[in-house]
């Protein structure tokens, strides 16, 4: 790789990589981001390099190992250049047909296309895919269509030509202007203005300043920041690059969770052929502004995600927030002038240089611009990361984009935020997707975890699971949220096991209150959200739990039982045969009863019940319908112990 000298050289070489390239050659554009590596993505690869070689394709046909694209619920995903054809779900055994079909007579495979689930419609390109379809791409748009280990085609596209215009064209104070009047703001949760945080870094007056992206993402279920460093990492070390410019830092910090084995290794391979091209490191682009990039690996503390707590972490201390009295622009890493943002705000920096800060501020609402990406998982047909424009409603996503809800089941509430955000019910779909608007309903924009529930969630139980987690990962340094947690969680316990009380909602409220004002840092502060706002919107749940002993959505296992309707049951033997604990009693041509003394409420025997018959009932907070007579029962028991239906 020849060292870049100047901006010149830059556009030279981008001609170059695009010049050499034949844009009516096939490439196949194979999906190999964490998702689709757990679906065998690397057994397709290796059967489209094995089965182009026997057609004699292999330099007629190109193989690109790109980042994920987002709908992870379809993986595999093959996209075909020039045709954009897009096939989901694609196994090695469809790899033959693909290339003698697709490739070589260009025929389309019905099979391997989108299908409507409602309509039955077919969907060949990605933009028709409805998942698809209500996106606005802005940054993972690139994931299917690049190799993320190969500068080249991040180039092609237009890479490091914003790094070149602050370098050569823009001073430092222009570009922070630029940043401002974008109005981005930080999408690692807190929202803080982008352009005003890298002000008040630059004006510190401590030196030396530091650069750092926060790719820690602890949050359950979430993964926008692992797929845009996987499959885009030289879009965030650009973001970097210039942010670095602009605040006069001369170093920074990649902090990646240690579960992300695969965002560390592209990011390395990234910084590597960024420093041979001369793009980072000493003298970039000879303009004569050295910028160094470490990337450091996590220990997996969920708090570390807090930005003091990193900032601990990079110095190899305990990974445990600071006061903050003073801010880390001004007292960050080893008590220097230090700017933190998560990956998802310096992939956009790129973005507003090359298009400008106007482009950037017409998309979204008033107080929240751009786009976001959020991970869609939970109870909802197309899961994935989605990645829309603010202010969109919570409905479209879930609905347009999600596809609903699975088996036609009522939607219950949506948790944004990750484990501190709230939870939000069906009468504010229609609420539009932003920072301030999340925030009046007590919930938040988070990092960007979206969890869909249904009717069978259990609010109660959802709260509870958050606390727990939280709990768990609290670093415990402060009272607050150490204690305060520790009775949020023994409460909880409590009520779900069918032994709360009276007071105990009240005392809830008032824990989560002092959290909230006293704790030390967000992690502790926002940890109430989902105790208060299932409280807030499903207080009925609550006191169903409590008073009626009773889980409405019939979740919670101490409060429900299972029996079978002897008006129903047909003496099929099979929730009998399923039984682990041997708790059902019957046999041949005998109506089964459930022994509740024995039954662990595993579910098993309501799994195998054929729904035709429906003969197995779920209950909470009503008798248990009363067994047998005395005389049957001893009758079925006795012809079980002779083995009658095995």
């Amino acid at each position: 790789m020849a060292r870049i000298n100047s901006p010149a050289e830059l556009e030279r070489l981008r001609e170059e990589i695009v010049a050499k390239r034949d844009p009516e050659k096939p490439c196949i554009a194979i999906c190999a981001g964490t998702g689709c590596i757990a679906l065998g993505c690397h057994r397709v690869i290796a059967a489209f390099r094995e089965g182009l070689k026997e057609h004699g394709l292999e330099n007629d046909v190109e193989i690109r190992e790109t980042g994920c694209p987002g709908f992870c619920e379809k993986g595999t995903i093959v996209v075909i250049y020039p045709e954009g054809i897009c096939y989901l779900q694609v196994q090695p055994e469809d790899v033959p047909e693909i290339i003698s079909e697709t490739i070589k007579e260009k025929k389309i495979i019905d099979r391997l296309l989108y299908t409507d689930p409602k309509t039955g419609e077919k969907a060949i390109r990605e933009s028709e895919i409805p998942f698809y379809k209500y996106q606005k791409r802005l940054l993972i748009g690139n994931n299917i269509k690049i190799d993320s280990k190969n500068i080249e085609d991040y180039i092609a596209i237009g890479g490091y030509r914003a790094l070149s215009t602050v370098l050569f064209e823009r001073t430092p104070e222009q570009v922070i202007e630029e940043v401002k009047s974008s109005k981005l703001r930080g999408r690692g949760g807190g929202g803080f203005p982008t352009g005003r945080k890298w002000e008040s870094t630059r004006n510190a007056a401590e030196e030396p300043k530091y650069v750092i992206v926060n790719c820690d993402e602890g949050d359950p279920g979430a993964f926008m920041d692992r797929a845009l460093m996987e499959g885009n990492p030289h879009s965030v070390l650009e973001g970097l690059a210039i942010g670095a410019y602009a605040i006069g830092a001369h170093e920074g910090f990649i902090y990646v969770r240690q579960e992300y084995p695969l965002a560390v290794e592209n990011v390395t391979i990234a910084i590597k052929h960024a420093e041979d091209y001369g793009l980072i490191g000493e003298n970039i682009l000879g303009s004569g502004f050295d910028f160094k990039v470490t990337v450091h690996r996590g220990a997996g503390a969920f708090v570390s995600g807090e930005s003091s707590a990193l900032m601990n972490a990079l110095e190899g201390k305990v990974g445990e927030p600071r006061p903050k009295y003073v801010h880390t622009s001004d007292s960050g890493i080893w008590d220097k002038p230090s700017d933190l943002n998560n990956v998802e705000t310096w992939a956009n920096v790129p973005l507003i240089i090359n298009n400008g800060a106007d482009w950037f501020a017409s998309i979204g609402t008033e107080g929240s611009k751009g786009t976001k990406i959020f991970s869609l998982v939970g109870k909802v047909n197309n899961t994935g990361l989605v990645e829309v424009p603010m202010g969109i409603t919570l409905g479209d996503i879930i609905y347009k984009i999600g596809g609903g809800i699975p088996g036609d089941k009522k939607f219950k509430a949506v948790q944004t935020g990750g484990p501190s955000g709230g939870c939000i019910p069906e009468q504010y779909l229609d609420t539009p997707v932003d920072f301030d608007e999340l925030t009046k309903l007590g919930s938040m924009m988070g990092s960007g975890g979206m969890i869909v529930m249904d009717e069978d969630t259990c609010m109660v139980d959802v709260a509870r699971y958050f606390v727990d987690f939280l709990c768990d990962e609290s670093c415990g340094k402060c009272v607050p949220c150490r204690e305060g947690l520790k009775r949020l969680r023994e409460i909880l316990n409590r009520i779900v096991e069918g032994k709360g009380k009276e007071g105990d909602i009240e005392l809830l409220e008032e824990i989560a209150r002092v959290m909230k004002a006293a704790s030390l840092c967000a992690l502790g502060t926002t940890a109430a959200n989902p105790v208060l706002t299932t409280i807030r919107y499903f207080s009925d749940e609550y006191e169903a739990h409590i008073k009626a002993k009773r889980c409405p959505a019939l979740a919670c296992k101490n409060l429900i039982s299972y029996y079978i309707d002897p008006n129903e049951c047909k003496a099929c033997l099979r929730c009998l045969k399923s039984c682990p604990v041997d708790a059902v009693i019957g046999g041949k041509k005998l109506i089964h009863v459930i022994d509740q003394s024995k039954c662990t409420k595993c579910g098993s025997c309501l799994d195998v019940c054929p729904p035709k018959f429906g003969a197995v009932k779920k209950i909470s907070g009503e008798p248990v319908p009363p067994p047998l007579p005395e005389e049957e029962r001893k009758l079925a028991s006795s012809t079980r112990k002779k083995g009658a239906g095995k």
